[in-house]
C-alpha cells in the first residue's frame, strides 16, 4: 500500500544546537590565511585585511542568538511538495482587505533579505502608512537553501521551484495572490504569472529576467528609441560587457562544478563568508565595503543561514539545474501577468523597457535613484513604497 504523501504545514522554530556554534568558533580561530598581492583593493576578490577584520567580529561581537531571536519573532512553517522540504514565513496582517504577497529571494540572499519589509507590508498603519494596501506575506526558503535545504534530489530549477510556490500558496488557502522577487526570485515570480495568470494578480520585479542588452545594439534598433532610451542601451550593454568580463565567475563554477565548490565552502565558514560577503561588496550601492549599503549583522545573519544549514553546494546547484534544464537556450514565453519593474541604479543589469515589453506586461515602471541588487536590504522603504504604490494601482485599474 502506497503512504500519501504528507500535505500537512508544521510549525517550525529555529534552534541551532550550541555545538554547532562552537565548531564555527573553533573553525574561525583555526582559520588559514592565503597570501595577497599589496595594492591590489577587490580586484583580485575581497581583500585579506577587510575580511579579517569581518571575521573577527563574526567570531567575537555578532551574536546569533540576538539573529535568531530575531527570527523566530515571525511565524515559520515547513511543508513537503515534489519530495522537498519548504521552509517559509507566514505572516498575516491585521487588516480585513489585506492581499496575499508571495516574496522570494535569491541567491546569495535568504529569507533574512525581506526583514525590514515584513512590519511596513503587513501593517501599515503601524508604520505610519495608514491607508496604504497591506499584505499578508508568505517569504519561503528556495529548495536547496537555509531551512529549506538540502535537496535530495536533481532537477531544481527555477519552473520547478515556481510550480512548488504555486503549490504552497494553494496549501495556505491563496486563490489569488501577487508575487516579488529579485535575482532568482525575479525568475521564479515572472514565471509565476506566466503560468497562472488566473491566480497571479501581479508580478513585482526588481529585477526583470532577459530584459538588458545582451549584445550591442545595431543601428537599427538604436534609430527607434529616443535620445535617453539610446543612451540607456548602449550603457547597458557596457554593463553587460564588463559584468561577463569581469563578475560571472561565481556563476559558471556553479552552473558547471558546484559539488567541488561545495567542499570548501562547507568546511571552511570563511571561505563560506568571503563567497557572499564580496557579492555583497560588488552587487550594492556601495562605496568601500558591503557596510556602506546593508549591516554588517544583517550581512553575518544571511550568511549564517547557509553556514549553519551547511547549504552552500545545494543552493548553488540551482545555477547546474537551469542551465541543463530541457527549455535552456529557448526563447522565453511571454508573460500576460501585470507586471511592475523596479529599477534600482547599481542593480547589475541595467534594463531596458523596451526588450522588457517584447515578453512581459509591463504596467509600471519606476526608476530609483539609489540601491542595488540587494534592494530589500539597502533600500528596504523604496522597495515598500513601490509594491504598496503597484498594488494599490492594480486594485485602482490604473497603468503607470
Amino acid at each position: 500500500m502506497t503512504t500519501p504523501p504528507d500535505e500537512g504545514i508544521h510549525p517550525f522554530r529555529i534552534a541551532v544546537p550550541e555545538s554547532d556554534l562552537e565548531d564555527l568558533r573553533q573553525r574561525l580561530d583555526r582559520t588559514r590565511w592565503p597570501d595577497e598581492l599589496p595594492g591590489v583593493g577587490w580586484a583580485y576578490g575581497i581583500p585579506r585585511g577587510y575580511l579579517m577584520e569581518l571575521t573577527r567580529y563574526w567570531r567575537h561581537e555578532y551574536d546569533w542568538r540576538a539573529a535568531e531571536a530575531r527570527l523566530n519573532r515571525w511565524p515559520q512553517f515547513t511543508t513537503t511538495i515534489d519530495g522537498a522540504n519548504i521552509h517559509f514565513l507566514h505572516v498575516r496582517s491585521p487588516e480585513p482587505d489585506a492581499v496575499p504577497l508571495l516574496l522570494s529571494h535569491g541567491w546569495p540572499g535568504s529569507i533574512v533579505e525581506f526583514a525590514e519589509l515584513i512590519g511596513p507590508l503587513t501593517d501599515p498603519r503601524a508604520h505610519g502608512a495608514e491607508g496604504a494596501p497591506a499584505f499578508h506575506l508568505v517569504i519561503p526558503s528556495l529548495p536547496g537553501f537555509g531551512f529549506s535545504g538540502p535537496t535530495r534530489e536533481t532537477g531544481w530549477e527555477y519552473r520547478r521551484v515556481a510550480a512548488a510556490f504555486a503549490e504552497l500558496m494553494r496549501r495556505l488557502g491563496y486563490d489569488s495572490y501577487g508575487v516579488q522577487g529579485g535575482d532568482w526570485g525575479s525568475a521564479i515570480s515572472r514565471e509565476l504569472g506566466r503560468v497562472h495568470p488566473e491566480r497571479v494578480i501581479g508580478v513585482h520585479l526588481n529585477l526583470i529576467p532577459g530584459g538588458a542588452a545582451e549584445s550591442e545594439p545595431t543601428e537599427e534598433e538604436l534609430a527607434g528609441l529616443s535620445a535617453p532610451e539610446r543612451a540607456r542601451a548602449l550603457a547597458s550593454w557596457e554593463r553587460m560587457r564588463e559584468w561577463n568580463r569581469d563578475r560571472k565567475g561565481y556563476a559558471d563554477i556553479q552552473t558547471t562544478r558546484p559539488q567541488t565548490l561545495a567542499y570548501g565552502l562547507t568546511d571552511s565558514p570563511v571561505g563560506q563568508l568571503a563567497w557572499i560577503a564580496e557579492k555583497f561588496k560588488e552587487w550594492t550601492d556601495s562605496a568601500e565595503r558591503p557596510e556602506d549599503a546593508v549591516g554588517r549583522d544583517q550581512l553575518l545573519t544571511n550568511v549564517m543561514l547557509y553556514w549553519l544549514t551547511g547549504t552552500a553546494g545545494s543552493s548553488a546547484r540551482l545555477y547546474y539545474e537551469r542551465t541543463h534544464a530541457d527549455y535552456w537556450g529557448r526563447p522565453t514565453e511571454p508573460s500576460t501577468a501585470p507586471t511592475a519593474v523596479a529599477l534600482f541604479p547599481e542593480e547589475n543589469f541595467l534594463v531596458l523597457r523596451h526588450i522588457a515589453e517584447r515578453s512581459d506586461n509591463i504596467v509600471r515602471w519606476t526608476e530609483l535613484d539609489r540601491g542595488g541588487h540587494f534592494a530589500a536590504m539597502e533600500e528596504p522603504d523604496l522597495l515598500t513604497a513601490d509594491i504598496r504604490a503597484f498594488f494599490g494601482q492594480l486594485r485602482a485599474g490604473g497603468r503607470s
